[in-house]
């Protein structure tokens, strides 16, 4: 059974808010991480970025992998941060607007980070993404047995 510290969940929550995928690594208690394919589709891997996903490919099951939130569930955490605590009527309605644009999650950081809401939004993303890092550990364990 799959299981982190506080501290490795905040890692990996962080890491993937960067743009990282992350393996941890069940023998060795290690985690991993690089750049995400879908988003630096040009990268190139560093050898011991290949020896990791050989490793990967070789032993599946001692690997758990962390990913990132897909776009909807990114609007759901930006719509309840709006919900939940833009108190301000105008940006509230501005936020949303930006959600039905193209390039919302740009859009919406663009907003937010011009408010006085920067810190809050980052504090609420991260505590979100720790959540969807709990939430894959629980997946990965269920999955195993």
């Amino acid at each position: 059974m799959l299981s982190l510290t506080e501290k490795e969940v905040d890692f990996i929550a962080t890491q993937l808010l960067k743009g990282m995928v992350c393996f941890y690594q069940i023998d060795k208690k290690k985690i991993h991480f690089m750049p995400d394919d879908e988003d630096y589709f040009n990268y190139d891997l560093t050898p011991d970025e290949e020896d990791i996903l050989d490793e990967i490919d070789a032993e599946p099951d001692n690997f758990a992998e962390f990913t990132k939130m897909e776009v909807p569930q990114e609007h759901q955490i930006m719509q309840d941060f709006i919900d939940r605590r833009v108190k301000e009527r105008n940006l509230a309605e501005d936020l949303v607007n930006a959600l039905t644009k193209p390039k919302s999650m740009t859009a919406f950081k663009f907003l937010i980070d011009e408010s006085k809401y920067q810190e809050d939004w980052a504090e609420y993303r991260k505590s979100k993404y720790q959540d969807w890092v709990k939430e894959q550990v629980d997946s990965f364990n269920y999955a195993e047995n």
